[in-house]
């Protein structure tokens, strides 16, 4: 009796086999092998208003320049903050979740621009 082996069959190739899709590689989709690129985890902070929330993971470009609008990674008084860039009469400012806008000076440091979002809900 000989081995079934399940690639020598006879008939028809399956239709969906057409419609299967390649294994998703993260680091390679999200760009994690450039330098600069940083997974960063949302704790207790979040920006509701632009869908970030506790325990979701960024993508942080270090290497990027600041835009107007964009989510960023900044230092602030000591403290790792989450906040909207912005700009006005040709100056930056950070837009917190609360409290008020930020002017970036000299002891303000964005470190990073948000480049995605991952959500793993469990």
């Amino acid at each position: 009796m000989a081995d079934y082996k399940g690639g020598e069959t006879t008939g028809f190739q399956s239709p969906a086999q057409d419609h299967i899709e390649e294994v998703v590689d993260l680091a390679a989709l999200l760009d994690l092998r450039k330098p600069g690129m940083y997974p960063v985890r949302v704790v207790g902070q979040n920006l509701k208003e632009r869908g970030i929330d506790h325990n979701d993971i960024l993508i942080a470009d270090a290497t990027a320049d600041p835009e107007a609008g964009r989510v960023c990674v900044a230092m602030f008084g000591g403290e790792v903050i989450l906040a909207t860039l912005k700009r006005k009469n040709g100056e930056w400012f950070l837009l917190p979740s609360k409290g008020e806008p930020v002017p970036v000076t000299a002891d303000v440091d964005v470190w990073a621009i948000i480049r995605a979002l991952v959500r793993i809900d469990v």
